[in-house]
């Protein structure tokens, strides 16, 4: 309760005749002052000199409305009313002052998005449309793009029409392809309402399930055999065109694509598909036989990829066997297997409702942290899931607590969780450019991907800490508050949008002025109806004139750590655009993008986030 603050108790004896006004209180609604009979919620007053202490402690700030004994004594009730006059004036005019002020344009909060966010997610989204192989779709917004890889895996007898052309090449991979579809089935599980809102809930399933089709496809996984294909089309081999030194539009291919098998050795592949099938799974859970498929080849792939007791199974990195993921090593290679494992197993429990698998990813997640590399550390891309998992794992304690024997674990990732948010905002682990972009991988190149997913998870983070009604974190030294964690977020999003020292969007289309010489085939050949070869191809590649089609919605690898970029078709670190990397954009910008307006719920505070759809499965253990 309010109390009164080194107020004297007594009134002066020779004023206690006149019983002066001794407490007044303000009421903003009213605007004025009126008199009170008690100290509560009032402010006691002496127009005499200063306000009396006993105490000495008037300096500390207190929590609580401070009362103060004052003596009014009234001599002239001429000057009293015309000063009541006054400060009623007074008091009138201050809302006139202050209202217009409320209707007047308001300056952007830090963490709130200074950047068209709808138009912005639309175009990344648009990216993924320019990337399908297959079957192209006829209403497509990307209109320089037709059929292509018709005949993939037909040299093998396998079907493996479909997927994504991973960037500007033409090769598919399985590994980003899987990690693409996981990252957005997680953005489409947590912001559905958000994508609903603006109109891309459709759209962005499309794409998932775009990539789902094809995943089926290149799984084929029985109780003691597994095989996976890692890989559509080549990048070696001197003489012979091929994806990589032919510069040709897909359209155009009449080279030979051989495929990458792989066995059960392929451990962070297997890891990484069972993730994506089984949250895409999530994403259509209301399309039952076609989730039911989804689940149905998750759990088939993870009763092999986990096996353990069989010493005639061993597990391994994709990129390790040379048939397997040989010609990967040099775009997407793998550093350990055990955080793909962990990953699909988490990811396998909220589509099943098994806790066996959750079981699993909470035993195995220490391994697989003592397995990730000093320069993975704080990283989540392609090939590192464990900080993605742990805020996977710190969601489930906050939301849906299992208590024993997953305490531990779930609090361990808590814990490493606010680690990584201080990491964030710190200078002292991750240096940033000039410019205020984060360098999490300063000696790899290509920052943006990195930037955009340390983007989302920090701001994904913060809508949790708000649902649990908390003001942020702790740190070892200090603390962080979710204004912190969003201005961060935003800060790294606004910066591939332009708000960089180049004054460039590294997203294709955004803006006015973006890079116009991209790394990627299909954008840099005119769509004119015409055949060209691949000698023909490279006339486009080595032209310094702008791509003739826009690739919308392509963020490229970006500057370098000095902030630097050069737009350059044939210099590919800066220039090309990649699913993975722009699966990272997406996630970001629907993360930070404005909930609806209208909430079904009105009582639940309105951050666009469900809260508990992802645990729609999973049952408190008794």
């Amino acid at each position: 309760m309010p109390y009164s603050l080194g107020s004297s108790t007594q009134t002066s004896a020779s004023h206690a005749e006149m019983q002066p006004v001794r407490f007044v209180h303000s009421v903003s609604a009213a605007g004025r002052l009126l008199p009170s009979a008690s100290r509560w919620n009032s402010i006691e007053i002496e127009f005499n000199l200063a306000p009396k202490s006993s105490t000495g402690y008037d300096s500390l700030p207190s929590r609580y409305s401070k009362s103060f004994d004052y003596d009014l004594v009234i001599t002239d009730r001429k000057y009293f009313k015309r000063f009541l006059v006054i400060s009623a004036s007074v008091l009138l005019l201050i809302p006139l002052l202050v209202l217009p002020l409320h209707f007047l344009p308001r300056k952007h909060h830090l963490h709130e998005p200074s950047k068209n966010l709808t138009l912005a997610l639309s175009q990344a989204l648009t990216f993924f449309d320019a990337q399908k192989s297959g079957n192209y779709p006829s209403n497509s917004l990307v209109n320089f793009r037709g059929n292509s890889g018709l005949k993939d895996g037909s040299e093998s007898n396998i079907d493996l029409v479909g997927g994504f052309y991973d960037s500007g090449n033409n090769i598919k991979f399985s590994f980003p392809t899987a990690y693409t579809v996981t990252l957005l089935s997680w953005t489409v599980i947590e912001y559905h309402e958000k994508y609903a809102d603006i109109g891309e809930l459709d759209h962005v399933k499309d794409i998932i399930k775009w990539g789902s089709d094809y995943l089926l496809k290149v799984t084929n996984s029985s109780s003691n055999k597994t095989v996976l294909y890692s890989q559509v089309g080549a990048g070696n081999g001197t003489g012979v065109s091929n994806d990589l030194n032919c510069w040709q539009r897909p359209e155009d291919m009449s080279y030979k694509r051989p495929i990458s098998k792989c066995n059960s050795t392929a451990s962070d592949l297997a890891g990484e598909i069972i993730a994506a099938l089984s949250a895409a799974s999530m994403v259509f859970r209301e399309e039952l036989d076609y989730s039911g498929q989804l689940i149905k080849a998750a759990e088939k792939l993870y009763g092999v990829a986990t096996i353990e007791e069989d010493t005639s199974h061993k597990q391994g990195t994709y990129t390790s066997v040379e048939a397997c993921g040989g010609e990967a090593r040099e775009f997407y290679n793998s550093t350990g297997y055990k955080d793909e494992l962990v990953w699909g197993g988490t990811w396998l429990s909220f589509a099943t409702g098994n806790i066996s698998y959750l079981e699993y990813a909470t035993r195995k997640f220490k391994e697989a942290a003592d397995e990730e590399k000093i320069s993975e550390k704080g990283i989540f891309y392609w090939n590192n899931k464990l900080i993605a998992n742990q805020v996977l794992l710190a969601r489930v304690q906050f939301f849906r607590d299992l208590g024993y024997p997953y305490e531990d674990a779930l609090g361990s990732s808590s814990k490493r969780t606010e680690e990584l948010m201080c990491s964030y905002l710190s200078n002292q682990i991750f240096h940033k450019t000039k410019g205020g972009l984060i360098l999490l991988k300063p000696n790899f190149g290509q920052p943006l991907q990195f930037a955009a997913t340390a983007s989302f998870l920090s701001k994904l983070y913060s809508d949790y800490l708000e649902l649990l009604q908390r003001s942020g974190g702790v740190c070892s030294s200090d603390g962080f508050s979710l204004k912190d964690l969003r201005s961060f977020s935003m800060s790294q999003v606004n910066y591939i949008l332009g708000d960089n020292p180049m004054k460039m969007s590294y997203m294709v289309g955004f803006g006015d002025n973006y890079p116009t010489q991209v790394h990627h085939r299909s954008a840099s050949i005119p769509w004119d109806g015409q055949y060209y070869s691949c000698e023909e191809g490279d006339k486009w590649l080595n032209s310094k004139e702008p791509n003739p089609n826009v690739l919308l919605g392509a963020m490229v690898a970006g500057p370098d750590e000095f902030d630097n970029f050069t737009d350059d078709r044939g210099k590919p670190l800066f220039s090309e655009p990649s699913i993975a990397s722009n699966a990272g954009l997406v996630a970001a910008l629907i993360a930070l993008h404005d909930p609806p307006h209208k909430s079904s719920n009105l009582n639940v505070l309105n951050l666009g986030i469900d809260q508990l759809g992802i645990f729609d499965k999973i049952r408190q253990v008794s």
